[in-house]
Formats: structure tokens, C-alpha cells, sequence
């Protein structure tokens, strides 16, 4: 019943493997793609980094999905598919930002590497390039392996009674978030700052990069001198895009204004829908008495719930500031179970000031207002509703049909892709190092494989 393991589960580029095997070897060919060994051995490491449960031949199982990769990138050639480097752009940002976390800083991650960052990035480029198509061609290929009803159900009798899956304790929580509104004087302040730091850089000559680094307020780009590279059109907020797009390389743009406060822009180079910018940010502060007036608000829609004029729904539809949930009625959405229910231990990662608050609520309470920082850690308040409380079961049908049709289609995506390899394999050029004859795939990879002589 586990969710199947599609390329990236073993080898999704451990950054923290840097350090590369002295003498390496091919181990196997598909195609026109080899694969060494210093990739099966850094896909082990990874796998081990991450907690996965591999079996006792967890080499074997790399060194498949390493198999796997290279036949879809093959396939990939042949039916032209390919990603943007913007697309590889991201997701090595996505990676980085990912072991920053983990080493705490991108200063300690530097100094335990012994690499910058942007050297570690474009050792890494290829790999994640591969991946990203690789995982392009599998979703060509069972990617819209949609499960009905009757299969939901089928799929839950073919499950014995005694494997079925123990679910955690869940709940389901709405939240209504109310952001102080920043008064006039603070964005005086802000624009009157930015607009010096513009005219030092325009009149003066001063460098763009220099100022970013010292006064910019965005935490991503600020210790770079303010850059984002290779960043394609549609990844930036409408207002800061529109004026990138329209500078000539080195023009400054005038202050723009968007969410997160006031900018200047200068335009490095554009390449179609590709742009590389610098950019400072300068936003205004919250004060004290915008606080205030955010948790007397929220006060008073806490009192209006409490009263019976509004639900939380409609309060949360009609007040929150949160347009990611106040459409839903407030309620939280768990992005990696595509539903609104979340594990305890879930919201723990989370929030743990949560876990203890909720731990004191009944179903069908809300909280008053609670001070939080939002994603951008900026100051703000929010309320609570608690709207179910799931004790630990046994998966069944009535309670956990989203969860069912999930395994379901991730049953359904693997045999598909079963079935296409294996037909694959009759007419793809396969050549597998003897060492790996030992092993016992999925699929019949050594029915069709030549030995290394």
C-alpha cells in the first residue's frame, strides 16, 4: 500500500553529497546515457540522509530507478521532450534553500561544503536537468492515470483486513488571518529611504549591488547584491515583473510598489521570457499601534462568531486576509495529501504553539486572536476554528476515501509504467555491469541486458 517510488525518491541530487568517488566506473548503459557508480553510491547516501527503508540489496533498488531515469530520458529524446532552463533554474533554488535550512545558514553550508553556493548549483545542473525530464516523460506516460469510484472501492477489498493502514489522529482547522494595515507615515519613510539609495545609484554611480547587499530587505537576494538569475516571466509578482520586463540591461527602474513593500529594479540581461535582475527592498515597518488595531478587529469578529451573526466559514469568506484559505471556508490545506486534514505531528513541523493550543480545544471551537509571523515574517494575527477531530483508525471508505483513491491511482501510475518499460526494453540498447545480475528487479531489465566483458 506504500506510495510508489517514481525517479526521485533515491536520487534526487543529495546536496549533501558532495564529496565524489575518486575512481569511478560505468555500471550500466540504456541508450546513449551511462550510468556510474559514484551515482549509485551518493543515491545510497541520500536515501540513508532522508530515512527511507531500504531492503538489504538497497543498492539494487538505486540502481533501478537509476535504470528507470535514463530509459524515460531516452524515450524523452525520441518524443522531444525537454524543460526550460528556467524550470532547472528553480528547482536547483528549491534544492538549495532546502540544505541552507538544514545547515541553518547558507554561511555554514559554505564553509562545511567548502563551496560556494553557486559552484555547488552548476555541479549539480545536468543532474537536475535529467531528473525534471525524466520525471516530464513518466507523467506523458501515467501521469493521468485517474482511478474511479469503482476502482476506489475495488482497490480498498483487494487490501486484507489485516494490512490495512493505520491513520494517525487528524484534525481539520480553519484559521482567519487579519495583517495590519502599514499606515501612510511608514510608507513615507520607506519610499523617502529607497529613493536616496536610487538617487546614489543613478546620479552618483554608486553600485546597484554594493546598496543591496547593505540595505535590501528581501533575506533571498540581498547577500547576493540583491540578484535573481534565469528567473522566467510569471515567477515574480505582477507589478515587480511588469516594470523588470520593460528595462533596458543596467537601466534602474522608478520605485515599484508591490506586497512586500518598495523596490528599484536594474535589469542585468534578458533572454525571451528569461530575465536576470537586482533588486532592493525596503518595506515599511509595522508600528505598534498597527497591531493593535489588527487584534481589536479580529476581536470583533471573534465576538461576532461567538454571537451566532456569522459562522466561521462566512466570517473567514467575507474578513480573512488569507486568499489561499478564504475561499475555503478558512479551512488549512495540507499540500502534500492534497486534502484539510493534517497529522499532529504534521502541524508539529509546523507550528508547535498550534499542537499545544489545540490539544486544550473541543471540536467546534475557536480560538481568540493569537499573534503569528506570516510567511515573509511579517507580523500579523489569526483566530482559529478546530471543525473535526479524527481519532487514530483503521483506513475504511467512509473516512478516508481521498487517502484510498490516492494509493489507488498510485497503483494504477505504476502498473502503467510497468507496462510501458517493459515494452521498452525490447527494442532499448541495455548493458549492466555483472555485479548487478544479482539482483531482483521490477522489471525485466536482465532479460534484455548485455554483460560488461
Amino acid at each position: 500500500m506504500r506510495k510508489i517510488l517514481l525517479l526521485t525518491l533515491f536520487i534526487s541530487v543529495s546536496l549533501l553529497s558532495i564529496a565524489q568517488v575518486s575512481l569511478d566506473r560505468v555500471v550500466a548503459v540504456v541508450g546513449k546515457y551511462m550510468i556510474l557508480e559514484s551515482e549509485i553510491k551518493n543515491g545510497l547516501e541520500d536515501a540513508r540522509a532522508k530515512g527511507y527503508n531500504l531492503s538489504e540489496n538497497g543498492d539494487c533498488e538505486i540502481f533501478e530507478q537509476l535504470l528507470l531515469m535514463k530509459l524515460l530520458i531516452a524515450q524523452a529524446d525520441k518524443d522531444s521532450v525537454t524543460v526550460t532552463d528556467g524550470e532547472v533554474e528553480n528547482e536547483l533554488n528549491r534544492r538549495v534553500n532546502y540544505m541552507v535550512q538544514q545547515f541553518g545558514s547558507e554561511e555554514n553550508m559554505e564553509a562545511q561544503l567548502g563551496k560556494e553556493i553557486a559552484l555547488i548549483k552548476e555541479q549539480y545542473r545536468k543532474e537536475v536537468k535529467e531528473i525534471l525530464i525524466a520525471q516530464k516523460m513518466n507523467q506523458k506516460i501515467a501521469g493521468e492515470a485517474k482511478v474511479t469510484p469503482a476502482e476506489v472501492r475495488a482497490f480498498f477489498k483487494s487490501i486484507p483486513e489485516d494490512s490495512l493502514p493505520l491513520i494517525n489522529s487528524e484534525v481539520e482547522i480553519g484559521q482567519i488571518i487579519k495583517k495590519p494595515t502599514v499606515n501612510e507615515k511608514a510608507k513615507k519613510e520607506a519610499r523617502e529611504k529607497l529613493a536616496q539609495l536610487r538617487k546614489q545609484i543613478v546620479e552618483n554611480g554608486e553600485s546597484f549591488a554594493v546598496k543591496a547587499t547593505l540595505y535590501s530587505e528581501d533575506p533571498g537576494s540581498a547577500r547576493n547584491g540583491g540578484e535573481y538569475a534565469n528567473i522566467q516571466r510569471g515567477s515574480f509578482v505582477p507589478e515587480f515583473e511588469a516594470a523588470a520586463f520593460r528595462l533596458k540591461p543596467g537601466e534602474v527602474s522608478e520605485i515599484v510598489e508591490t506586497a512586500y513593500g518598495f523596490h528599484i529594479i536594474q535589469l542585468i540581461a534578458k533572454r525571451g521570457d528569461f530575465i536576470d535582475v537586482r533588486h532592493i527592498l525596503i518595506s515599511p515597518k509595522i508600528s505598534y499601534d498597527d497591531l493593535t488595531r489588527c487584534k481589536i478587529f479580529l476581536d470583533s469578529i471573534y465576538q461576532l462568531i461567538q454571537s451566532g451573526k456569522y459562522t466561521f466559514c462566512e466570517a473567514a469568506t467575507r474578513f480573512s486576509d488569507e486568499s489561499e484559505t478564504k475561499m475555503n471556508c478558512g479551512l488549512m490545506i495540507n499540500m502534500g495529501a492534497g486534502n484539510t486534514r493534517f497529522e499532529i505531528e504534521e502541524l508539529g513541523q509546523m507550528d508547535e504553539k498550534l499542537v499545544f493550543m489545540l490539544d486544550k480545544m473541543n471540536v467546534g471551537d475557536i480560538s481568540e486572536p493569537l499573534p503569528f509571523a506570516t510567511r515573509d515574517q511579517k507580523q500579523a494575527y489569526r483566530i482559529f476554528y478546530l471543525k473535526t477531530r479524527i481519532a487514530p483508525h483503521k483506513a475504511n471508505l467512509k473516512d478516508d476515501y481521498q487517502r484510498l483513491q490516492s494509493f489507488a491511482s498510485n497503483q494504477k501510475q505504476e502498473r502503467l509504467l510497468n507496462e510501458w518499460v517493459n515494452r521498452k526494453l525490447k527494442s532499448t540498447y541495455i548493458k549492466i555491469d555483472a555485479y548487478y545480475k544479482k539482483c531482483s528487479f521490477k522489471n525485466n531489465w536482465l532479460q534484455h541486458a548485455e554483460s560488461f566483458k
